[in-house]
Parts: structure tokens; sequence; C-alpha cells
């Protein structure tokens, strides 16, 4: 029997189920870009435990690098506006980059930063999105093109 944090309510995905979904992931991105070299992108520092496991499971080669944001200020909650605390190293103009992201909520961060990345003349941008938050009544502004899980709109740690 698996112990649980007395801070952690439940857990909703095990570690099995976890690892099924990064494989699932890495396996279509593999088949999507098998001669193209993806850049795959961390905002960190929150999708950098995801991008690694996502990573082990894709098969074809890839490059990688690190994005660090902050659109929260002094709030718990995201103004949408993005401010760069670490950019890219990596050059994306004609390159396919794809945005690992560990939970999307909002969507307002990425939706800025995916602007953002597309006035840097990158030939495609997608989102891979390890949990994507069911939230009533809401449509996120960025729609991911891989999508590990959907998970209630709770503080997912």
């Amino acid at each position: 029997m698996q112990t649980i944090h007395p801070d952690v309510e439940s857990i909703i995905l095990d570690e099995d189920t976890i690892k099924g979904i990064s494989a699932r992931l890495g396996a279509e991105i593999s088949a999507d870009y098998a001669d193209k070299n993806p850049l795959l992108v961390a905002v960190l520092r929150g999708a950098v435990v995801f991008m690694a496991d996502l990573m082990r499971s894709i098969t074809v080669p890839i490059s990688i690098d690190f994005m660090a944001t902050s659109s929260y200020g002094n709030s718990t909650t995201s103004s949408g506006s993005v401010r760069i605390l670490k950019d890219l190293e990596t050059n994306i103009r004609d390159r396919h980059v794809i945005i690992a992201e560990d939970i999307l909520d909002s969507g307002l961060t990425l939706s800025n930063l995916i602007g953002m990345l597309h006035s840097r003349g990158p030939a495609s941008i997608e989102v891979c999105a390890f949990a994507v938050k069911d939230i009533d009544g809401y449509t996120p502004p960025v729609t991911p093109k891989y999508v590990g899980c959907h998970v209630p709109n709770k503080f997912i740690v």
C-alpha cells in the first residue's frame, strides 16, 4: 500500500499511469516528427519532470531547451501577461517547436508565450500537455496537439 503525504487528499494518477501517459505521448511525437528533429521546450520549473519523462519516451532525434517566465506577480493566479526570466538559447527560426506543459489550466500564459515564440519564425509550434484541467464552462485559449489526460479542477501536485 502506498503511503500518502498528509497534505495530499488523494492520488489521481499512480506511477504506472504516469509512465504509460509519457510513453504514449512520446510514441505519438516520434511518429509525427520522424525526420524533423524537433525542439522540445520546457517552461521552468513546472514542466521539467514531465519533459524528462517525455524525452526518454521519444525515439527520434530531438533537441531541448528551457525558458523561465513569470505571469503571477504577487498573486496566486495567472495574469496571462508573460515576463521572460530566462529565454531560449536556441534559435527557433524554421524549427519545429514542441512546448512540454505539465498541467494546462487557464492557458493564458501559454497562449501569450506561443504568440511571442511565433514572432521568431518557427516552422511550427505545438503543445504537449501532460494533463488538462477540466474547468466547467471554460475553454482554454490553447488546444494542445498532444494531451496525456484530463484532471479535475483541483490543486494538483
